[in-house]
């Protein structure tokens, strides 16, 4: 079984998955609560589906980009968990996780955006080929505006959007995704942590480091 962690932003999720069902999910956008709400969820989530923490073989996490201290958060308790019980681990950049739930036609377009506060987004590119969405161009630090007035083709825009900014989306030629289908979900964290994971492909989780995204800094994708 393993667990998946994102306190990428303020909305949390967690999820229990095995490779054939998602034995639990749940998401909830927090006060800013992250250290004092992650533990006792997860202890909740493993309680509700009757297992332990033994019960664990490997633990995915959304390393960003995001909040600094949410990920912070998340990812020490992932490390600590993982350390203490000898779990594999498996990083997952945060913007990945939205994109995977889109529709895939080879030579479409996406983008995911997640809030970076100040009226600026944290924006990845993607581009489908041969049914997989891979990320076209480094990850940017933009404000409301910028990312708007880049939207200039049909494009699926999907994340954490204000209605401020799907007001001004609406004017532009993106496909936007409503708010239901815009939830990162964790259970798509635990999803891609897993194929991982049975490849083999996991991180050392010493070296494994959050993707921080500074204003006029991009990072690459």
């Amino acid at each position: 079984m393993l667990l998946a962690i994102d306190t990428s932003t303020r909305a949390i999720g967690i999820a229990l998955y095995d490779g054939n069902r998602v034995l639990c999910e749940n998401t909830w956008i927090s006060k800013n609560h992250h250290t004092i709400e992650l533990a006792p969820s997860i202890d909740q989530a493993l309680s509700h589906v009757g297992a332990e923490s033994g019960d664990l073989k490997a633990v995915g996490v959304a390393i960003g980009p995001g909040s600094f201290t949410g990920l912070r958060i998340g990812l020490a308790f992932a490390k600590g968990l993982a350390i203490s019980q000898r779990l594999s681990i498996i990083g997952i950049p945060t913007l990945n996780i939205l994109a995977e739930v889109l529709p895939v036609q080879s030579g479409t377009r996406s983008v995911a955006v997640l809030e970076a506060g100040r009226r600026r987004l944290a924006v990845g590119w993607y581009r489908a080929k041969d049914g997989i969405w891979y990320p076209d161009g480094d990850l940017q630090n933009l404000a409301i505006e910028e990312f708007v007035e880049m939207i200039t083709s049909p494009i699926y825009v999907i994340g954490e959007l204000t209605g401020e900014t799907r007001l001004r989306l609406r004017k532009t030629k993106g496909i936007i995704l409503s708010p239901v289908n815009c939830v990162r979900r964790p259970a798509v964290l635990a999803e891609l942590a897993w194929k991982r994971w049975r490849k083999n492909d996991v991180d050392d989780p010493g070296a494994l480091k959050p993707i921080y995204l500074h204003y006029g800094d991009p990072i690459p994708g």
